[in-house]
């Protein structure tokens, strides 16, 4: 399965997001890859706590496989690498989990016919080897987002499961921007149809993941004066009528992350004893990592539209 993740905006919470997915997935049991393809700054390397991928592989990452410079770009294995406390090592019965980083220094990547034909051998390749595979995307109308639509339309490709997350806070500059992300002129619906792919079945490809949502009815939120809770309580309907008049309804929402403090001041991957333990990240926030990521590989939460 090939999960593409993407965002209008920077500052959505995408790739911190993208990374706890993967993190409980191979907590689940999948063996599971992640492709920084955010080219212009290939950071997923400290998320993942790994010391000497913070600003990506210098000369041997994606970069450079998909320029044709090296045969295979570098990756790696998270649990033996990372000197995070809960990742040093592998737990039982969890999957694999893998980074490949971009390019330090590498800057976006205008698409070409050769960058296509090795993007898509390279996701040729990972199918057989990973049950998911991950690529988070640069933000906005990228060449990042330009190429992954192009390779995913070559006809060897076609057959593979392909899904798109486009990441929002739920805010309504950040709702608005993410349906013209989808919808709008030269967005993921019609560069996938001018490259190639069917309209309509790009559109079941894709899902919304709203982040930093708060809840009014939380206890979180316990202290606040019954005015600030009503007030947040018509925020909140305000936000959901501009998300169904805007294509991001519930039926299309594949989940949503709440405001957390932990991700909101380090974007890191939150660990069970984060939250049992160490007591410095929500419950809520990890459960909602974790049905992100078994909803995303049931089918059911697919189908239907």
């Amino acid at each position: 399965m090939l999960v593409f993740a993407t965002s209008d905006k920077g500052g959505t919470g995408r790739s911190v997001t993208s990374s706890n997915i993967v993190y409980r997935r191979a907590l689940q049991g999948g063996d599971v890859c992640y492709l920084d393809f955010d080219f212009g700054s290939p950071t997923a390397g400290t998320v993942f706590q790994i010391e000497g991928l913070v600003h990506g592989k210098r000369g041997r990452g994606l970069h450079s496989y998909l320029q044709g410079r090296i045969g295979e770009p570098y990756s790696v294995d998270v649990w033996s690498e990372s000197e995070g406390d809960s990742l040093r090592h592998q737990p039982l019965r969890s999957g694999r989990l893998v980074l490949f980083p971009g390019d330090s220094g590498g800057g976006e990547l205008p698409s070409s016919p050769e960058m296509v034909r090795r993007c898509a051998d390279l996701f040729l390749k990972l199918e057989e080897e990973y049950e998911m595979t991950l690529v988070d995307l640069s933000a906005g109308r990228s060449h990042a987002v330009e190429t992954v639509l192009a390779a995913t339309a070559e006809p060897q490709l076609q057959s593979l499961t392909s899904r798109w997350l486009v990441f929002h806070r739920w805010t309504r500059q950040h709702i608005i921007a993410a349906a013209d992300l989808v919808f709008g002129e030269q967005g993921i619906l019609e560069t996938g149809a001018r490259l190639g792919h069917d309209r309509d079945e790009l559109t079941r490809q894709i899902r919304f993941v709203r982040t930093a949502v708060v809840d009014p009815s939380s206890d979180d939120l316990a202290g606040l004066r019954p005015a600030q809770v009503a007030w947040l309580e018509d925020c909140n309907y305000e936000l959901q009528r501009l998300a169904g008049k805007h294509g991001l309804g519930r039926t299309l929402v594949l989940g949503s992350v709440p405001l957390d403090p932990v991700l909101q001041w380090r974007e890191q991957l939150i660990a069970d004893d984060d939250v049992k333990l160490r007591q410095i990240a929500n419950q809520e926030t990890l459960d909602a990592f974790e049905r992100l990521a078994q909803r995303l590989v049931d089918d059911n939460a697919w189908e239907g539209l």
